[in-house]
């Protein structure tokens, strides 16, 4: 099989039909062989009954249908479970995305041996206050954390070798970082290409600015999952330490005063406990403490975890 298309969505029946005749439009043209698959992600409208139809007409057309709404990482994951095709598309079912770029993508992996080719929504349709700005100092914060040089890490539009998207772990809200994931998994060959961006046509975006802030706290997290996710211990072992020693250095500092004063100049000298370097010294090794109670923690977990379940399926279709 050529391709895979994933589509995450959250109640987008009015787009369905259009953006599936796009697509068969585009793999007929094409000649390609293909799945579509649809992730309901607790669609609350008839997202899933227009599904359900598309699959009556089309047996390429295939469907998951989550209990409730998991997140569009959740969606991913899922859909990349199933996947079978040699190439992947992911793209958002809100028509913004265009399946035109699909046989370029495709070129890309399969004659460029590209790993990954994200795109590039250049031109945009978004609020340029409450979207465009914020996606820019997004993308530039996390270019400069990851060493992916990416100018659009967020837009849907994405095309994976296979091998790719079964070696990746999508979890919580980290689709954002799927470029990352790749490169961290040593798939490094990851390209860009400018795709088009179209204004939405059916209802309104499901993302408003907390996905901003929810995506620096992801980047947060996938910068020290990348460089201390497998070893907990050697970051916070080394603040431990650290702390440990400035708690040392002020009890050693204490110590050596009181006695200098009492028994080499003979003067009168106050308690230990009205000295601010006695406070300095319990704070810090307590802290130190703590953060090597953290590092072993994190060690332990790391090696009894289980892969547990983070969404449920309700229903599936051709799968």
């Amino acid at each position: 099989m050529n391709l895979s298309i994933i589509i995450p969505l959250l109640n987008e029946q009015e787009s369905l039909p259009e953006l599936h005749s796009w697509i068969v439009k585009v793999m007929q043209a094409n000649q390609y062989s293909y799945e579509v698959i649809f992730i309901d992600d607790g669609s609350t409208d008839d997202s899933w009954h227009v599904i359900e139809d598309l699959n009556s007409k089309d047996s390429n057309v295939k469907g998951i249908r989550f209990l409730r709404n998991y997140g569009k990482s959740q969606a991913l994951h899922a859909g990349f479970n199933k996947a079978e095709g040699e190439v992947i598309i992911t793209m958002d079912a809100d028509l913004q995305d265009s399946p035109n770029e699909i046989p370029e993508l495709y070129q890309m992996i399969t004659n460029g041996n590209y790993d990954l080719v994200s795109g590039w929504k250049k031109k945009r349709y978004d609020h340029v206050v409450t979207k465009n700005l914020p996606s820019k100092l997004f993308n530039w914060a996390a270019r400069k954390t990851s060493g992916v040089y990416l100018n659009d890490f967020n837009c849907g539009l994405k095309a994976y070798k296979n091998i790719v998207i079964k070696n990746i772990e999508v979890s919580g809200e980290m689709h954002r970082y799927i470029p990352v994931l790749a490169k961290n998994a040593g798939f490094s060959k990851i390209g860009e290409k400018v795709v088009i961006h179209q204004a939405r046509k059916y209802g309104e975006s499901k993302f408003g600015m907390s996905r901003f802030i929810n995506g620096f706290l992801d980047l947060i997290t996938i910068w020290f999952l990348t460089r201390y996710g497998k070893r907990p211990m050697h970051f916070f072992g080394a603040a431990g330490v650290l702390m440990f020693l400035i708690g040392l250095i002020s009890t050693a500092s204490i110590i050596i005063i009181k006695l200098t004063k009492l028994f080499v100049f003979h003067e009168p000298t106050i308690l230990v406990a009205q000295n601010p370097l006695f406070y300095i010294a319990l704070t810090s090794m307590i802290i130190g403490s703590q953060l090597f109670l953290a590092g072993f923690l994190g060690e332990i977990i790391l090696r009894t975890k289980n892969n547990e379940e983070r969404y449920k399926i309700a229903s599936e279709i051709n799968l």
